[in-house]
């Protein structure tokens, strides 16, 4: 059994390690250090036997006590591989955070820091895009890698199981649209015209809409957290390593079954928000059916339907590579999946209503 002996000479406590030091116990150990309140501790590990972690356990709590009662401390004569151990379990991992960051940075350097981090940002996405790009391509002339099982199985996830939720949404936004116009129009009594209103702004650009916000929220985020979960797995690096491409493999067959969804969800939105419409001018406002079909057939429109229908498409790329982006960047722990699929939805979301300004301009320039 081992022992430690303590000599105080001069301020200076020496530790003197004796015998055989295994599943090694001394709880009282610090107490009489702290009665000796020494400036100095050496520890002599000359006469060390055997040794297990329980040495080291000791050695490692008396080197912290020393560092918090600013005490220097000496190891002499110590077992090559304790020293070894020893020092591995006191490095202290570098940690940067905003207190150790520079905080006397001028104005032009923010600015520039931040312009260099837009530009990195962009340059990545762009490259991200122009892969995809290719690998769908590729997958639509069937020279990719990827299978059609996991294509069938996306858009079994990205269209038919989907219905449900578009529906119900759709619905809801339409007889929502209905009592809104309904509150104005009734002043004039043109409370029929909310059938034109309900049918022209759903298939022009709500249906879509509502669509896209959807699948933003169910599908987009489902596909960076699971392209997240395989990052995390290290999936992908063992796709990379067998030679397939990730984007051939995980993202050309998500893409392409959202972007073919997308038009479909979008034009089953676009019925029920004029059924939800109706529902509200029928049984609401006392309009006949006869009627208020019929203003709604008359404002149909098959400029407003593909006008629809595009952004429904454009809405199945933003969603599929904002989804797709996040899940393949992400960082490989649970934390990052969850923070890549939030980022992947508000992405999705914010890139949906530029999407739409910009269409809606470019539309009203050209007069469609």
């Amino acid at each position: 059994m081992g022992d430690i002996i303590l000599t105080l000479q001069d301020k200076t406590l020496t530790l003197t390690l004796k015998g055989n030091f295994i599943d090694f116990e001394d709880g009282k150990l610090y107490q009489n250090i702290a009665g000796y309140l020494p400036e100095n501790i050496i520890i002599n590990g000359l006469e060390i036997n055997k040794w297990d972690s329980s040495l080291l356990l000791i050695l490692f709590n008396l080197n912290k006590y020393a560092n918090e009662n600013n005490i220097k401390i000496e190891n002499l004569y110590m077992p090559q591989g304790l020293i070894k151990m020893l020092k591995l379990a006191l490095v202290v991992p570098e940690h940067i955070n905003r207190e150790t960051m520079p905080a006397n940075e001028s104005i032009l350097e923010k600015i520039g820091g931040f312009g260099l981090n837009v530009w990195q940002n962009t340059l990545k996405g762009t490259i991200f895009m122009m892969t995809c790009f290719k690998s769908l391509w590729l997958f639509i002339r069937r020279k990719s890698s990827a299978r059609k099982t996991d294509f069938l199985f996306a858009f079994e996830e990205c269209g038919p199981n989907a219905m449900s939720i578009v529906a119900l949404i759709s619905f809801m936004v339409g007889l929502i649209l209905a009592f809104v116009g309904a509150i104005q129009l009734k002043n004039f009594g043109a409370q029929v015209f909310v059938a034109d209103l309900v049918t022209i702004g759903t298939i022009r650009i709500m249906g879509a809409i509502m669509v896209g916000i959807i699948m933003a929220g169910r599908t987009g985020a489902s596909f960076a957290a699971t392209i997240g979960s395989m990052q995390v797995n290290e999936e992908i690096d063992a796709l990379k390593t067998m030679g397939i491409s990730w984007a051939e493999f995980l993202v050309a067959p998500r893409m392409a079954s959202l972007v073919i969804a997308m038009p479909f969800l979008t034009m089953w939105a676009d019925f029920f928000g004029i059924s939800g419409g109706a529902f509200v001018g029928i049984l609401a406002l006392d309009i006949p059916a006869t009627e208020y079909f019929n203003h709604a057939f008359n404002a149909w429109s098959m400029k407003n339907f593909w006008v629809g229908i595009f952004h429904g498409f454009i809405f199945g790329f933003i969603i599929s590579l904002c989804g797709c982006y996040y899940g393949i960047n992400s960082s490989k722990n649970a934390d990052g999946v969850g923070i890549a699929t939030t980022k992947a939805v508000v992405s999705s979301v914010v890139w949906l209503i530029v999407a739409t300004g910009i269409i809606t301009f470019v539309f009203e320039r050209l007069g469609i």
